[in-house]
């Protein structure tokens, strides 16, 4: 089970790079030599009031538990007019391939019939990960035939020289009454590549849904324990997911021996709703696992998609 360690950022006490008005959203965690870089999407407001998605950093020691600096320049501007990723960078997924450092970036933008589309980018550093520079203005994964909206939320990963993505698509807009905002639903799925580059995918649902069929699942996270393949994500209603507990996201978890076939199990995720008044009693959600000096840690967001800022537990058996 998963012990919670508590609130360990709080984006509102520092100085970042932008007019940060909240927000630390879907942490995501670079292993270094003598620290761990959390990169994380901020916000700000642009001239028309509406939100732009913005990522910055924070460095902590091995053990997350001193904090040590964080990003004073932007690690990746947004993308040019009328690009995939105009609007913002949310989530940031780092990946160290040895050689180099990747990001696979979910860039969105605006719509008008609906709120936002999104792709995935990818980027690399040369700098330990203090900046990343575009692979190219466009995305690498985009809406196809079958993956029709919204796609987005990689985590990366290698096993025996293939590199694996678990990701997430859109299926449909759908509307909860004839007078009320359309809303997404998106599910999970897979592809794979030999370069990290060009992806092939089967445009599968790979966890099954537990609440309904417009149960909308987000931000896999999968690591490898004693020869298990364990993911971690987060899921919600379709609808009143911003006003009611009982809708809001939840942390689910599904297993796998082989990366391709996933049994789910809500009941071993191991985390739930904190009691009281605390700042993940409402909701969990933007899971990101990873290992470290023999530990495995879960950083996650809670209340209000992570206004607040970001949480960190261990896992302990």
């Amino acid at each position: 089970m998963w012990v919670k360690r508590g609130l360990i950022f709080q984006p509102s006490k520092y100085r970042l790079p932008f007019e940060n008005v909240g927000f630390a959203q879907s942490p995501q965690a670079l292993v270094l030599h003598d620290r761990i870089r959390v990169y994380f999407s901020t916000r700000e407001r642009d001239a028309s009031g509406k939100f732009l998605s913005h990522v910055a950093f924070v460095d902590f020691d091995r053990r997350l538990e001193q904090l040590l600096g964080v990003s004073t320049s932007p690690v990746i501007p947004l993308g040019g007019l009328g690009c995939f990723d105009e609007h913002g960078i949310f989530p940031f997924h780092v990946f160290d391939d040895g050689n180099r450092i990747l990001a696979y970036t979910t860039g969105w933008n605006r719509k008008v019939s609906v709120s936002a589309d999104a792709a995935i980018g990818l980027a690399i550093s040369a700098d330990d990960g203090v900046t990343f520079q575009r692979h190219g203005t466009g995305p690498i994964l985009a809406a196809t035939l079958h993956e029709p909206f919204l796609v987005g939320d990689a985590f990366v990963t290698k096993h025996e020289f293939t590199y694996h993505m678990w990701y997430i698509f859109g299926l449909r807009w759908i509307r909860e009454d004839a007078s009320a905002p359309p809303d997404r639903v998106y599910k999970i799925a897979h592809a794979v590549s030999q370069d990290g580059i060009t992806w092939h995918r089967n445009s599968r649902q790979v966890v099954p849904d537990r609440l309904n069929a417009d149960e909308c699942q987000a931000l896999p996270t999968v690591i490898s324990i004693d020869g298990t393949y364990h993911m971690y994500f987060c899921y919600r209603e379709a609808h009143g997911f911003r006003n009611h507990t009982s809708a809001t996201y939840r942390i689910g978890y599904a297993w796998s021996t082989d990366l391709i076939h996933w049994q789910r199990d809500d009941t071993r995720a191991g985390i739930d709703l904190s009691a009281g008044n605390c700042w993940d009693s409402q909701m969990q959600c933007y899971p990101h696992v990873f290992a470290c000096d023999g530990r495995v840690h879960l950083l996650y967001n809670g209340n209000e998609f992570g206004r607040h800022g970001f949480g960190h537990a261990t896992l302990e058996h």
